[in-house]
């Protein structure tokens, strides 16, 4: 035993108290398994004080993350059953707080009966330094703050049945038999992210990186690109670490980095508590779901382990089902695993040694062969279908059980078909049609990715030959008083599987599908309604593109255009010829950096008098260019300024070819080109064109300028470029965007717009 691990001298535990006034210490309790036993606690004993160790989350404090938990459906009953005043005066008198977070404990000033140590990251694939921090890192500064404080409480150590690792046959309960060193592999796991970072800064991984950046993120200028390249320099340390701790968990014998780090977490436990001649109680849940009885049938709090998998088969998306049709899968209601903790917390037995490892299961009292719940569910669907884009009831498949390894193979051939119709729809022309291919490709690759991952990461669940002993869980409930069990009973027996799936767990995970669905269509309402009354506020800004945007011509067929109103019928062929030869260039250019193109372009301007160009824009062309303007696009226009909102058109074109839009802006940006003594263009720009990151720093200082606030702010752009000042506004809107804006409007949910 380390140093900073030696216990402390312990102080007398409170005496005095009735097996009811007891004074608890809660990890966990804004999780799942949480909140349920906080409820427990506060309906079934009357005198018991709890404290939770919550820590802040923004600018919301621990009590007031606390007090939230009263409007969470675990509690709607109780709340109603005692009084919506009753129920927070019962939180203020018997609900403490400490706030803090569990990896970094104030000292533990307050003496404590019991200890519920039921907070863990459930992921199955964080990063390794991510899992071992809060799940062995939060148990090792848990039990040094009891150590330090001198205190003698009864923990009880909230685990998972899974944590003996992969192995067959029957698992029992009692100290796990391993000689991995939890100490070493937490240090291990925290330095790994110093390694895993310095790798990532070699020269050859950045490069990769930024050449990705380039090609993607160009046209919104080199900090853009910069940022990407960050961003992608930080997922893929994430990603190295994610494998890091996968791969270590299963070279000493665990599934993943959730069950090897929970293993961890008890060792520490043992050593740091246990072997001290402290009392603790191991509680092993296998898969926990939705609730049998309490607080109602079927409550949960969102998706658990199961749940992606069987909502994707409802879906239609899983054709089959990785695992072993005759395997058991060993599931157990939330509200079994609560009230034996709180049966450990609140009742007078005393367990040590192996006999106070608890396995809080279903595989050997009551086997749910896996084939029963698929056809459970199946069943189910058939009978209650969920409902395609359409509207149309789904389908689902029969599932045939093949080899895992045979699925793994056809969704990683349905996954590279995406990628590369994703690839060639980029490279299309935008347009409606091929916006509406780049949707559904990136959709149908994100969730084919999403299903291997959860096939990789549950298969192991689904494919186990495990069956875990209850013998200690069994045992403790024939010692527990009748009246307790009336009301907290944990028989494994009293479960119907089918009954259990079919009129609890399915609709209840339907429910929260189909509430997930009806708020992202709710938000596409929004998306597809009338524009809404614009406030008048001369303060508001509203910034708006030209090409593209406000009218469809780009800065190509505006120099044709001007050829055309300049130049005798005879060279035309000419000039066309060259343009052509051009494209290729022009079209390279724009995807590197929007500036470059708009410099090539111009640069045919040259020789070219400004006073001719004037002249042409106040005659036909001008008249031209200004019927060219989208209807939509004016519209907005006039909108806005009836709302007294400064409009200002800021463009890459020059100058002089903007000239007939001026009247419909307060103002009016856009490029100069240089122009000699004797005023003619020298081929050159004057200014450097305000476009992508220049367009976002020119729109920062003129918003200070003017006074205004760029989150009330409007902003209408076309082109991936624009996203690199579209995002400062608080309303940016994509016209007719080309796919790269497309993507980026999506994700981030900006309005998009046909004009």
């Amino acid at each position: 035993m380390s140093s900073t691990d030696s216990a402390a001298p312990h102080a007398p535990t409170p005496e005095g108290r009735s097996s009811a006034d007891r004074r608890i210490l809660l990890t966990g309790v804004t999780g799942f398994l949480g909140q349920a036993v906080l409820r427990t606690l506060l309906e079934t004993t009357e005198n018991t004080t709890v404290t939770a160790i919550i820590r802040s989350k923004g600018t919301l404090t621990g009590r007031a993350r606390l007090n939230q938990l009263l409007r969470k459906p675990v509690f709607a009953s109780w709340v109603e059953k005692v009084g919506k005043e009753r129920a927070a005066e019962i939180f203020t008198e018997r609900v403490g707080v400490l706030e803090g977070d569990l990896t970094d404990l104030p000292p533990l000033t307050e003496p404590y009966d019991v200890v519920i140590h039921s907070a863990a990251s459930v992921s199955f694939d964080p990063p390794i330094d991510e899992a071992f921090r809060i799940n062995v890192g939060g148990a090792r500064s848990l039990y040094q703050a009891l150590l330090d404080s001198g205190q003698d409480p009864h923990v009880i150590h909230v685990s998972t049945a899974y944590v003996g690792g992969i192995s067959k046959g029957l698992k029992q309960e009692g100290r796990l038999v391993h000689d991995v060193d939890w100490r070493a592999e937490y240090q291990s796991a925290l330095d790994a992210r110093t390694r895993v970072e310095a790798e990532s800064r070699r020269p050859e991984t950045l490069r990769g990186q930024l050449r990705t950046a380039r090609l993607r993120d160009g046209r919104m200028g080199p900090k853009a690109v910069a940022a990407a390249a960050e961003s992608a320099r930080r997922a893929w340390v994430d990603e190295r670490l994610v494998d890091f701790g996968l791969t270590r968990a299963q070279s000493v014998g665990w599934t993943d980095i959730y069950t090897f780090t929970k293993a961890m977490a008890e060792r520490a436990a043992e050593e740091m508590w246990a072997d001290a001649g402290h009392r603790v109680s191991f509680v092993r849940p296998s898969i926990i779901e939705s609730a049998l009885r309490h607080p109602y049938p079927g409550w949960i709090d969102g998706y658990k382990v199961a749940d992606p998998l069987i909502m994707a088969y409802g879906r239609g998306l899983l054709g089959e089902f990785p695992g072993l049709a005759d395997s058991i899968l060993d599931i157990i209601p939330v509200d079994f695993v609560v009230n034996v903790i709180v049966a450990l917390a609140t009742q007078d037995t005393e367990r040590r040694g192996d006999d106070a490892y608890f396995q809080v299961v279903s595989g050997k009292s009551n086997p749910l062969p896996f084939h029963e719940m698929v056809t459970a569910v199946r069943e189910y669907f058939l009978e209650h279908p969920l409902e395609d884009d359409e509207g149309a009831p789904i389908v689902v498949p029969e599932w045939n059980f093949p080899a895992v390894e045979i699925i793994e193979q056809r969704f990683r051939a349905k996954e590279l078909a995406a990628k590369v119709g994703a690839g060639v729809v980029s490279r299309l022309p935008a347009s409606h049609r091929t916006r509406k291919w780049s949707a559904n490709l990136h959709k149908a690759t994100s969730g084919l990715t999403t299903l291997r991952k959860y096939i990789e990461l549950y298969r192991q669940y689904t494919k186990t030959e495990m069956v875990f002993d209850d013998a200690n869980t069994r045992g403790l409930r024939a010692e527990l008083p009748a009246e307790y069990l009336a009301e907290h009973d944990f028989d494994v027996h009293d479960i119907t599987w089918v009954d259990y799936f079919q009129q609890l767990h399915l609709p209840a995970v339907t429910e929260l599908t189909k509430a997930y669905s009806r708020s992202r269509a709710a938000l596409k309402r929004r998306g597809e309604r009338p524009a809404p009354e614009l406030a008048h506020d001369p303060a508001t800004l509203a910034i708006f593109d030209l090409d593209g945007t406000v009218i469809s011509a780009n800065i190509v067929q505006q120099y044709f255009a001007v050829v055309r109103a300049t130049k005798p019928r005879r060279l035309w062929p000419a000039e066309i010829s060259g343009l052509l030869a051009s494209v290729p260039g022009y079209l390279r250019a724009e995807q590197r950096d929007r500036s470059e193109l708009i410099r090539m372009v111009n640069r045919r301007y040259k020789g070219y008098r400004e006073q001719d160009l004037k002249d042409l824009m106040n005659g036909e062309l001008g008249r031209s260019i200004r019927a060219s303007i989208r209807p939509e696009a004016l519209e907005v226009i006039q909108r806005h300024r009836a709302a007294g909102h400064r409009t200002v058109l800021v463009s890459g074109a020059l100058e002089v070819l903007v000239e007939p839009l001026k009247d419909l802006f307060d103002e009016v940006i856009a490029t100069e080109m240089d122009v000699d003594e004797s005023g003619v263009l020298s081929g050159y720009l004057a200014t450097p064109p305000l476009v992508d990151e220049a367009r976002a720093n020119w729109l920062r200082k003129y918003a200070v300028e003017r006074e205004a606030n760029l989150a009330d702010a409007y902003g209408y752009g076309d082109s991936m470029a624009d996203a690199a000042w579209l995002e400062l506004v608080g309303s940016p809107s994509a016209i007719n965007p080309d796919l790269g804006l497309f993507s980026i409007a999506k994700k981030k949910r900006w309005s998009i717009l046909e004009w």
